[in-house]
C-alpha cells in the first residue's frame, strides 16, 4: 500500500460532515462571542465621557512619555501623503524642518531637564544635510 493510499484511508475514517452540518450541533450562541468586547467597549467608552479630555491632559503634562507612546500607537504603521503642491527639494526640505520643530515643541524635547539643557532641536534640525 502505497503513502498516498494510507493517508487517503486515514482520512476516510469517520464519517465527513455533510454540506451545513456542524461537528457540535448546539455551537456558540451567535453573538456570545462579541459580547465581552462589547461590554469593555461600552465601560471604556462611559468613562471616557465622564474623565477622558481631562485624563489626556493631565498624562501630557505629567508623563509626556506615556502620552507620546498612546499617540503613537493609534497613529497607522504606514502613513502615505500626497502633496499636490510642486515643491522643489529645497522648499520640501524647509517644510520637514518646520514639521521636525513643531513635533520636537509639541512632546517637550529641547526643555531643560535635571538643571542641564537639552540642545534647542530646531537648531539641530537646520544642521541637517537635505533630504532627496
Amino acid at each position: 500500500m502505497s503513502a498516498a493510499e494510507k493517508t487517503a484511508e486515514k482520512q476516510q475514517i469517520g464519517v465527513p460532515f455533510q454540506p451545513g452540518q456542524s461537528g457540535n450541533p448546539k455551537g456558540r450562541p451567535k453573538g456570545s462571542r462579541n459580547k465581552l468586547g462589547e461590554a469593555f467597549i461600552a465601560d471604556l467608552y462611559a468613562d471616557w465621557q465622564e474623565h477622558g479630555k481631562e485624563t489626556v491632559e493631565r498624562v501630557r503634562v505629567e508623563k509626556p512619555e506615556a502620552y507620546v507612546k498612546v499617540v503613537a500607537s493609534i497613529l497607522p504603521k504606514e502613513l502615505n501623503i500626497k502633496v499636490e503642491d510642486d515643491l522643489s527639494d529645497s522648499e520640501l526640505d524647509q517644510r520637514i524642518r518646520q514639521l521636525a520643530s513643531a513635533l520636537s515643541l509639541e512632546v517637550g524635547i529641547g526643555q531643560p531637564s535635571g538643571g542641564k539643557a537639552k540642545p534647542d532641536q530646531a537648531e539641530l534640525a537646520k544642521d541637517l544635510p537635505p533630504i532627496h
